[in-house]
């Protein structure tokens, strides 16, 4: 397994935001953590990231704990709300993330063009993110995760902000990281576009694991989305917004 995850517990104050929390992720393939807003999924990868602390329980990513470093070179991150300071283009940032990423200086004005063309990006390359639109500033993200050679890209919440060009263009990108080996680790409350993609899932509510599996086990009697609102519905476990949405 890439993530293993067990009964993991994180509290926003008094508020819990993983309750018991296990997961497993296997090497390969797009893996989606979904749940309503504020059911947990960017608590737990702030979790993944060693970016917030647990209170109990037991995280390695790539077998290593994640209050380590040296996990976290093998892994992209795009984050919901990719932002950079907006004096700098297009380029300069793919590029800043290349050199991060230990890109050879060779290769590192090749690998920000591909990245650059693959994101759609390049009549925008000498624009300043801060005279961009947040979809924009998205694509600058996505380009990001195309330079350097990681083995888990985590994409939280991917297509927040795009239009339909960009989602069919981040759809086609991750389709095409998963067949060169890939693990994507993504989180979505949009499931029609999650699953198109996806090859195994979680569900959580209210920070609570309440499902896994894989996608095709589902697709045999029905839609995804019929089957996380029936899976919720059941349990009485429609979520309200947690904390998580005032702590991301």
């Amino acid at each position: 397994m890439i993530i293993e995850a067990k009964d993991l517990v994180k509290f926003y104050g008094l508020n819990c935001a993983l309750k018991s929390f296990s997961l497993n992720v296997p090497k390969g393939g797009v893996f989606a953590l979904l749940g309503p807003n504020g059911a947990g999924k960017t608590t737990f990868i702030k979790c993944l990231l060693g970016l917030i602390n647990i209170e109990s329980g037991g995280l390695k990513v790539f077998g290593e704990a994640t209050d380590g470093e040296n996990f976290k070179r093998k892994i992209s991150y795009l984050p919901e709300r990719f932002s950079f300071h907006g004096f700098y283009t297009a380029s300069q940032v793919v590029e800043l993330y290349a050199k991060a990423k230990d890109v050879p200086s060779d290769e590192l004005k090749e690998q920000v063009n591909t990245a650059l063309i693959k994101a759609g990006l390049n009549d925008l390359k000498g624009k300043k993110l801060g005279e961009m639109s947040k979809g924009q500033r998205q694509r600058v993200g996505i380009a990001c995760l195309m330079v350097g050679d990681t083995e888990l890209i985590i994409l939280d919440e991917p297509f927040s902000g795009l239009d339909p060009l960009g989602i069919r263009d981040l759809k086609k990108l991750i389709i095409d990281l998963k067949n060169n080996g890939k693990t994507i680790f993504l989180n979505s409350h949009i499931l029609s576009e999650v699953e198109s993609l996806c090859d195994y899932y979680a569900i959580i509510n209210k920070g609570e694991l309440i499902e896994q599996g894989e996608l095709s086990s589902i697709m045999k009697s029905g839609s995804l989305e019929e089957h996380f609102y029936q899976l919720l519905s059941s349990k009485g476990s429609i979520t309200e917004d947690l904390s998580e949405d005032t702590h991301e």
